[in-house]
């Protein structure tokens, strides 16, 4: 694995850890936003890895993302749709107002959740494991 990906996979690494230091504080929402942005990060790591490019923006990872995917076996649809979903929690957090800006503790949870199985996923296509 390169450099750079390895970077990458440290990062989201380092932003799952936070998700889950914040969600035990609780802060439903900036640990679910911290979750989109570990599987955000392990994304990077991958499109990196096999396309030596970055792409620029959230739904240019999400689309370079899914071409690159298309290339390999198994369950992937699962990854392309928690990075699609989850970007809601970025989008909440960020610039969300009123009722509609709410994630709870359990949604927090299970993107947590769900932003590891991401990353040992990806970690696992790029290490061949």
């Amino acid at each position: 694995m390169t450099p750079e990906a390895e970077d990458y996979l440290e990062r989201a690494r380092e932003d799952l850890g936070d998700a889950r230091k914040i969600a035990d504080i609780p802060l439903a929402k900036a640990a679910a936003r911290s979750a989109y942005y570990a599987a955000f990060h392990a994304a990077e790591a991958f499109i990196i890895e096999r396309s030596g490019k970055i792409a620029k923006t959230h739904s240019g990872v999400r689309v370079e993302f899914a071409r690159l995917l298309k290339d390999t076996a198994g369950g992937e649809r699962a990854l392309l749709t928690f990075l699609a979903q989850a970007y809601k929690y970025k989008e909440i957090s960020d610039y969300g107002v009123g009722r509609s800006a709410v994630v709870t503790d359990e949604e927090a949870k299970d993107a947590i959740a769900a932003a590891a199985r991401f990353i040992e996923r990806v970690t696992a296509l790029l290490t061949g494991r």
